[in-house]
């Protein structure tokens, strides 16, 4: 008999960057160059406080502080440039993405991408990477009036696929993620990529996990994956 504690998984929702695959770290360190470039201070903090939000509010936040005379278009422009620049060499997967996928196909396991990136950004990574193919349900901030840290776009894709929050397993490498997908009322496992989770963020998740085939260990431990009829009956 399995522990009580198991978790009874009806779908899972992927984060894409930095959970699936490899981005962030091109955009931190494309957007740091671009910011030494410009002769602004605190490049590194400022970008770094960047991770996990949509485009719209990095902007804005850029503008916060750095003032309203920034140069937006040419820090855009060149970021672009750096940053492409760096995709036309290949977007790598982040380990144990495959596996993971593999994994939950075998399961018959509903999966859907969520993401904070916008919906030709989401099916661009993807699809750099290799894996566009796998996903039949994607959620980008173009589908929400509030993306994350709101938890709009976790509760939408549960209604997607016709299941539970609280049956979900939601994959997410920021506290951004972790704030939103907690919020939605998910299961919560963190698999940190460029920072490390404070106290707070730890709170929020069931586990915090070094990669995707910890993950997809977990899962197999702890979780037993649902059935229409096994979601309908009590527990």
């Amino acid at each position: 008999m399995r522990a009580v504690q198991d978790w009874l998984i009806a779908a899972v929702l992927l984060d894409m960057d930095g959970t699936l695959v490899d981005t962030e770290r091109v955009y931190l360190e494309s957007l740091t160059e671009v910011l030494n470039g410009f002769g602004l201070p605190d490049a590194i903090e400022t970008c770094e406080s960047m991770i996990g939000l949509p485009g719209p509010e990095c902007q804005a936040l850029l503008v916060a502080r750095y003032g309203e005379a920034l140069p937006l278009p040419d820090i855009n422009r060149a970021f672009v440039a750096k940053r492409d620049a760096r995709f036309a060499q290949g977007l790598p997967v982040k380990p144990g993405t495959c596996e993971l996928l593999d994994t939950l196909d075998e399961a018959r396991c509903p999966v859907a991408v969520v993401t904070s990136s916008s919906r030709k950004t989401a099916d661009l990574h993807l699809t750099l990477a290799g894996i566009r193919g796998r996903f039949g349900t994607i959620l980008t901030r173009d589908d929400v009036a509030h993306g994350k840290p709101a938890p709009d776009l976790y509760l939408l894709a549960a209604d997607r696929l016709g299941v539970p929050p609280a049956n979900c397993i939601a994959v997410e490498d920021s506290s951004v993620g972790v704030t939103a997908a907690a919020a939605a009322g998910a299961i919560t496992l963190m698999v940190p990529d460029l920072l490390q989770p404070d106290a707070t963020t730890r709170g929020r998740c069931a586990a915090v996990l070094p990669d995707l085939n910890a993950v997809r260990s977990l899962l197999e431990t702890r979780g037993r994956f649902a059935t229409s009829d096994a979601l309908a009956a009590p527990r």
